[in-house]
């Protein structure tokens, strides 16, 4: 929609990255399939004004001081505007950005803000922390109406509010804050005014002395004044808050780290943060010491500077007495299902050579138990619909019969699509080069620990020369039933964990196998060891 858009930390509104270059200028293609590869669940964020052509008005209707008699006085009904009802209960209309550059916009109408040129504005399909999602009105999106202009009476507000706050100099003469102060710091905007001032002397580094006095004597020339025993409360409330408001580091970063599982690096944590200065780093690595020397949640990890592993100390205990022991019913191709059992919450690990059957073996799991299970089939290869279709046409009967399976493409992040009670095929599980496969176990695990009553069928690559698929040994761990396809048309059972029969031991069993137009598997002679 030729908008500039940001990712925004999950669950939040505030942006992942450092976003003040976007606006000026929108991101490229890549720049934003990168953000959202690395961070599949992050939030969106459109930068407002001239750049997208955008401005937005945020209705507050819980915010204290909110009249619906206002907001219907400055925007009546008759405006139609595409239109986004939020977490809270409040509303977002978007309008056409004008021709004046308004800014950001807190003060002009209780409970009404408004976003212009710099702010930034959360959009669907986004949620906050509790998982409530921000949603077009039906008939309202911006792909269902154009923004309208903004309306003039609310525009001569904003207009006017900005020139109270700036057609008079700041300075710490009492005439002048007089002044300044009964324009501006009126009843009802007192302690919202007073803290914005607290915070940014705050931000500053101001010596409390100076603060003090200059709060003060914003304080009690206010339009009513506070009495001064009354102003000395407000002043430390407004101090309280401004420094709270800063922000409690150590508590951001402890929650970063709860949040993490396996090896992060400070830079991530500082990166996530939005930590840049050199005394905010500082702090960051003060922070993490403390966290791993005292609070013991994670330990140093390889000789890396700034590296470390989040302990998992978390316990969950097998209830062995009151186990399900009901196999799960999976048919497999070539029958290899009456060799070993699965049970639920199992992987089966399929690692094949480059044309040796891989999606043929994928496709065949999913039409042998497409009427016994729930099937997620997802394909890192057959993103053309055509592809797959010309696949499905060599299987016996109607395409209809594959209505039932869910095929989707996806290349990474499998266990955010994992079903923990279906049966789910992953065609194929790929990182790309040798140097990567040591990440191949511990994506491994990810799927498997996404698991409930259901179970995983994963597809990796095998190099020819080597006995087990990329990532050696280590892709054995959660694999319950691990098998190799050759391209010489020989499928072996590398690992059975729990044997069928209990007097024939299926680890090492293999046969040769006929692969007839991509689909058909049939055995060619009898299981040998």
């Amino acid at each position: 929609m030729d908008l500039s858009i940001v990712p925004l930390i999950p669950g939040e509104k505030r942006a992942l990255i450092k976003w003040k270059e976007f606006q000026s200028r929108k991101p490229t293609i890549d720049e934003v399939k990168a953000w959202w590869r690395d961070t599949p669940n992050a939030n969106i964020g459109i930068i407002t004004g001239s750049l997208s052509g955008l401005c937005v008005v945020d209705f507050d209707k819980y915010a204290e001081g909110y009249s619906e008699d206002t907001a219907h006085e400055y925007f009546p009904d008759s405006i139609i505007a595409p239109t986004v009802t939020t977490p809270r209960g409040g509303q977002h209309l978007y309008f056409q950005f004008p021709t004046e550059k308004l800014t950001i916009n807190a003060g002009a109408l209780p409970g009404i803000d408004f976003r212009g040129e710099g702010g930034i504005i959360t959009v669907p399909p986004s949620v906050n922390g509790n998982g409530k999602a921000y949603e077009w009105i039906e008939g309202l999106s911006l792909s269902d109406v154009p923004p309208p202009p903004l309306p003039d009476l609310y525009k001569k507000a904003l207009i006017k509010d900005i020139q109270n706050l700036y057609t008079h100099g700041v300075d710490t003469d009492s005439q002048q804050m007089s002044t300044l102060s009964t324009n501006v710091y009126k009843e009802g905007r007192r302690d919202q005014d007073l803290f914005h001032i607290a915070h940014l002397l705050v931000k500053a580094g101001c010596e409390d002395a100076y603060l003090y006095k200059t709060l003060e004597m914003l304080a009690l020339s206010c339009n009513p004044p506070f009495p001064l025993k009354e102003a000395e409360i407000k002043i430390k409330s407004a101090i309280d808050r401004a420094n709270r408001k800063e922000r409690n580091l150590a508590a951001e970063v402890r929650e970063y780290v709860l949040s993490t599982n396996g090896v992060f690096l400070s830079t991530e944590v500082a990166k996530c943060l939005h930590l840049s200065t050199r005394e905010d780093l500082k702090n960051l690595s003060i922070i993490l010491k403390r966290i791993e020397k005292t609070e013991k949640l994670i330990e140093r990890y390889g000789n890396k500077n700034g590296c470390y592993r989040a302990i998992d100390s978390e316990e969950e205990a097998i209830d062995f007495i009151n186990a399900d022991l009901s196999p799960y019913d999976i048919r497999l191709p070539l029958a290899i299902h009456e060799w070993v059992t699965i049970h639920p919450g199992c992987v089966i690990v399929v690692a094949g050579e480059s044309n040796a059957g891989k999606t043929a073996f994928c496709l065949n799991v999913a039409k042998l138990n497409r009427d016994v299970a729930k099937v997620n089939y997802m394909s890192s290869e057959m993103q053309n619909g055509a592809e797959l279709r010309i696949r499905l046409n060599e299987f016996e009967g109607s395409i209809d019969f594959w209505k039932g399976i869910k095929f989707t493409f996806r290349t990474d992040h499998f266990p955010d699509r994992i079903d923990p009670e279906g049966l789910n095929i992953i065609d194929y599980l790929d990182e790309g080069t040798d140097s990567e496969a040591y990440r191949m176990p511990m994506r491994i695990r990810l799927i498997s620990d996404r698991l409930k009553s259901g179970i995983a069928v994963i597809a990796i690559q095998k190099d020819p020369s080597k006995g087990l698929g990329f990532g050696g040994s280590g892709t054995l761990n959660r694999a319950r039933l691990y098998i190799t396809i050759s391209r010489q048309g020989i499928l072996k059972i590398e690992k059975g964990k729990i044997w069928r029969n209990k007097s024939i031991n299926p680890n090492g069993l293999y046969c040769r196998f006929k692969l007839a137009a991509g689909c058909h598997f049939s055995k060619d002679g009898d299981w040998l060891s």
